[in-house]
């Protein structure tokens, strides 16, 4: 191999990196995971059911992939510790780092309690800027490392999700926008993808309605939800050198959804 077609090579691998992917253990994060461990990555694969995310990375290591398990509830302070302490057992030098861990709770704004409101945003915002917080230093000590935020259409338009839902989506793409910006000398890229429905065990408990499906589809321009890997691949190449000079940006995942006007 010539030394250009060795360059080019090496903007898609992700050899020799160590990646982070929370919320793994299926959906989107399994997807991402499975994404990244296909370009030579090696990933620490997180979750909070032990059983689930075990049988993932069971089967990711059967492939002869380099996946690992931590079991840790990102939405706490304890289990982002847990995370970054997996990190520095693995040389404390951390590449690539997919906040995709969420949830949702999917009701009126005046019905929602207290507690509620405190598990959503701990679970989909809390545990994002905790975790690129405390990982920091790791991610600087790449050189180029990336992170993206896994953010939802929600976050930038209503739809029928919730308003706290919507809430934390729209500030992941804000906090990737800030960081972005103010980690760029440390070689550090920020960046955020927005899904539409996607086909995950979350959304399923909507899609399975088939009247709600038909109007999902109906503003949808290709005319279907879209599929797990489609948004891990997109993920994928926001981490890979060959996307080096894209910071800062939030990408939409969504079969035209947010340009669809009337």
């Amino acid at each position: 191999m010539d030394d250009s077609s060795s360059q080019l090579g090496n903007r898609w691998s992700l050899a020799q990196q160590l990646a982070v992917v929370t919320g793994a253990s299926k959906g989107i994060g399994a997807a991402v995971a499975t994404e990244l461990l296909g370009f030579g990555a090696t990933v620490l694969a997180v979750a909070r059911q032990a059983p689930e995310l075990e049988a993932q990375v069971a089967a990711w290591r059967a492939q002869g992939l380099d996946a690992h398990a931590v079991m840790a509830d990102v939405s706490t302070e304890t289990g982002r510790r847990q995370v970054l302490d997996a990190v520095a057992a693995h040389g404390n030098v951390l590449h690539i780092l997919v906040n995709n861990v969420g949830t949702n709770i999917r009701k009126p704004t005046t019905d929602y309690s207290p507690t509620e409101y405190q598990h959503l945003l701990a679970t989909n915002l809390e545990s994002t800027f905790g975790l690129c917080q405390g990982a920091y230093p790791m991610l600087k000590a790449a050189g180029a490392a990336s992170i993206v935020n896994v953010s939802s259409v929600a976050g930038l338009q209503h739809v029928r999700t919730g308003s706290i839902y919507g809430m934390t989506k729209a500030a992941l793409i804000q906090l990737s926008r800030n960081l972005a910006a103010e980690w760029a000398p440390a070689g550090i890229r920020v960046n955020a993808v927005a899904p539409w429905y996607i086909r995950t065990p979350l959304a399923e408990t909507v899609l399975r309605n088939p009247e709600y499906l038909e109007q999902v589809v109906s503003r949808t321009p290709q005319g279907r939800v879209g599929e797990p890997e489609e948004v891990g691949a997109a993920v994928a190449f926001l981490c890979l050198p060959a996307a080096s000079y894209i910071t800062g940006q939030c990408l939409s995942v969504d079969g035209g959804f947010s340009v669809n006007g009337f």
